[in-house]
């Protein structure tokens, strides 16, 4: 394999890996926090990235923006917005209400809503059933550094990617409300009587995380130029097995878990002989053994700490 078609496998999976690793980030804080799996986080995924094609084909349409900053700005605005409200909804209609019940009455409404999302957007949205092409944003072309060739666009998005989980990671140690997150995370009782108001930490991270999927969901559409109405399936998955291979609560764990998944769907298409359709095949086989092996994740939650 030549440099140029191996620099594209290792942009391909870094993508893939930023992605992994904002949806897996989404899990992390809604079970640090609340000791919850969001089956629907895919799905929001879906939702916002129909929501930023929306704004952006509106925008389009009638002239309003005539520059791609201002057009994705405007999207990935709109989407973020859209997701959260979801988020918060999701979290207030039907995952406090059963904040006491066995977990998994909440692993089970959550994943019947994401499906009720899914079939909404398929069914309603127009042409849903249907591909949408993502319109063409970022600009073209690429760098060459040596045989190594690098689009703008993917460099662009990692930097983009980059950029929001140190935002994320600063919010999360550095602000009122992240700390409060945390004290939420390591006890919920105490965090109340020291004046931590609960509903609205816990709303707060269902938003949070919400519109990291959106990013994520911008990101997939930006980069692949098409979404489609069952986008979140996969990647609800994926992420999913990312956080629990990094160690479900482990903020890091989740990083680690996204691109380490990404990684090995690489190794299934190019360093193995075996056809590039069974690379999530091989991926998932790897990830049963990686649990297996480490049931708690590669970066096991500390007791004192999470989130």
């Amino acid at each position: 394999m030549d440099m140029a078609a191996l620099s594209q496998h290792i942009t391909n999976s870094l993508m893939l890996g930023m992605m992994y690793a904002l949806v897996a980030v989404g899990f992390t804080l809604f079970f640090g926090v609340l000791d919850v799996i969001k089956f629907s986080h895919g799905d929001v995924l879906m939702v916002g990235a129909f929501a930023a094609y929306t704004v952006a084909a509106a925008l389009s349409t009638s002239g309003l923006a005539a520059s791609s900053w201002v057009l994705i700005t405007l999207a990935l605005g709109g989407a973020i917005l859209v997701t959260a409200l979801l988020g918060i909804v999701i979290a207030r209609v039907l995952v406090l209400p059963l904040r006491r019940a066995p977990a998994l009455n909440v692993l089970l409404i959550t994943l019947m809503a994401g499906t009720l999302l899914r079939e909404a957007v398929r069914l309603f949205y127009p042409d849903g059933a249907n591909p949408k092409p993502f319109p063409r944003l970022l600009p073209a072309g690429s760098v060459e550094l040596g045989a190594v060739t690098l689009r703008y666009d993917s460099l662009i998005l990692l930097a983009a990617g980059l950029a929001v989980i140190i935002a994320v990671h600063v919010f999360i140690n550095r602000t009122r409300y992240g700390l409060a997150m945390k004290a939420v995370a390591q006890d919920s009782e105490t965090a109340r009587l020291m004046g931590v108001n609960f509903d609205v930490v816990v709303l707060g991270t269902f938003a949070l995380g919400s519109a990291l999927a959106a990013v994520a969901g911008v990101m997939n559409g930006l980069y692949y130029n098409e979404i489609n109405f069952g986008m979140g399936l996969f990647l609800g998955v994926a992420g999913f097995s990312a956080a629990i291979i990094g160690g479900m609560g482990n903020f890091y764990g989740a990083l680690v878990g996204g691109f380490l998944f990404a990684a090995l769907q690489t190794i299934g298409t190019v360093a193995l002989p075996i056809p590039s359709a069974y690379r999530d095949v091989f991926t998932f086989a790897v990830v049963i053994l990686i649990m297996t092996w480490r049931p708690t994740g590669l970066l096991a939650e500390a007791p004192s700490e999470r989130v």
